[in-house]
């Protein structure tokens, strides 16, 4: 709490209102008291209300400051002032769909994070290959409309490429994100939604990508391989498996007792945290494009550093 303090060496009994310093600018509360015969002491207090009442020690005689609700005040500013870095002034929430195969961890977790605030966004489509997947089966639970693709070899049931699109339009979809979708990326998607589909995949990319490397198989490779280091790497989408560009890669070391299973649990660990951070970017519009085509992160705090 910033606190000015202004002494002014007057009579004991003299009431007058204390000089307003030039130095502050917000609204404050001067409460005077007495040191001594020959002293007065104002204390201003910015954004805080305070109460006192005397008490007598010895031969001085001072106030008893009680603060007013300080602790909710100061919880209130703290919300305030962590809210305002969510998002920049003036961003509407964005609308997204995600793909999935199978239990979609990932998903879930930027669902919680887009519930409770700290991604400015909504998911308002999930796109599987797998109806009866656990990701599926999460989204019906949350009301989530549950769209199918591709369509089935019988073609009784799922979307074509192009009705895809449709859909997902329809759904005002702003943001396409992948999260353990195992099928190719029809081209009409792409091209529909240019820079604004993102992938994640479990190795630091570009090792350990491209057709056949996925889930487990990426962790066995990475180890047998002999890297001391893997991580999960988010990447924009192009036409062809984990080769669009890097967003964003976050390191996990390969320890000499890994087990395939092992390294995954690190790595979904890291995989969850790292997605909310990308997402949230996205939503905020912190994402820019260098000269040559990186893509980077803008920090929330400091437009000027990049991540």
């Amino acid at each position: 709490m910033d606190s000015r303090c202004f002494i002014s060496d007057f009579h004991s009994n003299s009431v007058f209102s204390p000089p307003v310093p030039k130095a502050l600018n917000k609204p404050f509360l001067a409460l005077p008291c007495c040191w001594s015969a020959r002293a007065h002491r104002w204390l201003y207090f910015e954004d805080a209300q305070f109460s006192a009442s005397p008490r007598t020690t010895k031969n001085r005689f001072l106030p008893n400051l009680e603060c007013i609700n300080i602790r909710a005040s100061r919880e209130s500013i703290k919300n305030s002032a962590e809210e305002k870095k969510k998002k920049k002034p003036g961003v509407a929430k964005k609308k997204l769909a995600v793909f999935v195969s199978g239990g979609g961890s990932n998903f879930k977790s930027i669902h919680e994070a887009c519930v409770e605030g700290s991604v400015h966004g909504e998911i308002v489509a999930l796109v599987t290959n797998k109806t009866d997947c656990g990701g599926a089966e999460y989204a019906r639970n949350k009301d989530i409309p549950v769209l199918q693709f591709p369509r089935t070899k019988d073609g009784a049931d799922g979307l074509s490429p192009t009705s895809l699109v449709d859909a997902l339009r329809n759904f005002e979809v702003e943001f396409v994100l992948l999260a353990g979708f195992l099928k190719l990326i029809p081209v009409e998607l792409i091209r529909a939604y240019p820079r604004a589909i993102l992938n994640i995949h479990p190795s630091l990319l570009p090792a350990f990508g491209g057709k056949g490397y996925y889930g487990m198989k990426v962790h066995k490779a990475v180890i047998s391989s002999g890297a001391r280091y893997s991580g999960p790497t988010i990447h924009f989408v192009d036409e062809h498996y984990d080769t669009g560009r890097i967003l964003a890669q976050m390191v996990v070391p390969v320890l000499s007792t890994d087990s395939p299973e092992d390294l995954a649990a690190r790595v979904l660990k890291e995989e969850h945290k790292l997605y909310k951070e990308v997402v949230a970017a996205l939503c905020e519009e912190r994402i820019v494009w260098r000269e040559d085509g990186v893509p980077l992160i803008q920090s929330r705090q400091d437009p000027n550093h990049f991540c």
